[in-house]
């Protein structure tokens, strides 16, 4: 099969960019550079592959390519989390807890945010799913103005601050967190198991899903649940890539030209890996640090999504 051949060649290529990216420069400071570079190299990977594990389930989901879990308003939730600590208790409260404790209560606020916005939304049976993400939307739009009221408010100097927090950044990433982010990154995974067998049918859509025998409503809460978990984690451990997920999945379904979910998620996984790798390298070896990961990610992501638009109002 043709999307066999295609995995294989993008884990050669990521396993090439990872080796060039951990080996260029190094000079005989293999001692310092190589462990730094390792844990870098590990974020990325978990960064990436929550990232486009959870856009390929939420896409299967909703039936539509050009929608990221960020439209459920989470990527926005961290943002007002973090403006609001230091708003309140000023940006030396960020340094008397710990970053494994402020990783741990970000994590679970998003998913208790997540839980209460679907327990919500879900008390009768048959509602619509664009109905969720509608208010998702709303409640996005919410913590937005919220956030920008409170950053208008602070002290210039802690505003700096609370901008660092705007863009993902790979640099200085605790090693307690990113073990903490591995462990449960693995347990989803392990979790979401159970249902992966129903993800290509789901992706017909709710009817055709119902008819061939899927529990559809049941599966569905638990995949959403799984995709806030996910989004979760990689926000709180190095902050929020909007674009990122809608590029990989996107590039992916165009590259490898297949339904089975099997060989979408891992594949999508080997790009997301490819585009941060490949992007560290430019903003350390071209731009020397002047820019971020997320800029340019965002940057390419947002000309993509517009491409993705005018190609879908050409088609109707």
């Amino acid at each position: 099969m043709a999307y066999k051949r295609k995995t294989i060649w993008l884990a050669v290529f990521a396993l090439a960019l990872i080796a060039t990216f951990m080996l260029i420069n190094v000079g005989s400071n293999w001692g310092y550079v190589i462990p730094r570079r390792v844990t870098k190299v590990l974020a990325i990977v978990l960064t990436g592959s929550a990232i486009a594990f959870s856009t390929v389930v939420f896409q299967s989901i909703t039936n539509n390519r050009i929608l990221t879990p960020s439209i459920l308003g989470l990527d926005s939730l961290y943002m007002l989390i973090q403006t609001s600590v230091i708003f309140l208790l000023g940006s030396s409260a960020l340094t008397m807890v710990s970053k494994n404790m402020h990783f741990i209560i970000t994590v679970l606020m998003m998913v208790l945010f997540s839980g209460v916005l679907y327990k919500f939304m879900f008390r009768r049976d048959q509602q619509n799913i664009y109905f969720l993400l509608l208010i998702g939307i709303i409640i996005g739009t919410l913590f937005q103005s919220l956030t920008t009221f409170m950053e208008v408010m602070i002290d210039p100097n802690e505003f700096m601050i609370v901008q660092d927090r705007m863009f993902a950044s790979f640099n200085n990433i605790n090693t307690d967190v990113l073990l903490i982010a591995g462990v449960l990154i693995v347990a989803v995974t392990l979790y979401f198991l159970k249902f992966m067998k129903y993800l290509d049918v789901i992706s017909l859509g709710r009817d055709q899903a119902v008819n061939l025998g899927v529990p559809y409503d049941y599966v569905v809460k638990r995949l959403l649940i799984i995709v806030a978990i996910l989004i979760s984690i990689s926000t709180a451990l190095v902050g929020p890539i909007t674009f990122l997920g809608l590029l990989v999945v996107n590039v992916t379904y165009q590259f490898l030209r297949t339904y089975r979910h099997s060989y979408l998620i891992g594949g999508s996984m080997l790009i997301a890996i490819i585009a941060l790798v490949g992007g560290q390298l430019i903003v350390e070896r071209v731009f020397t640090f002047s820019t971020t990961i997320s800029v340019i990610i965002n940057f390419i992501g947002g000309v993509y999504f517009i491409y993705l638009l005018l190609k879908e109002n050409k088609s109707w």
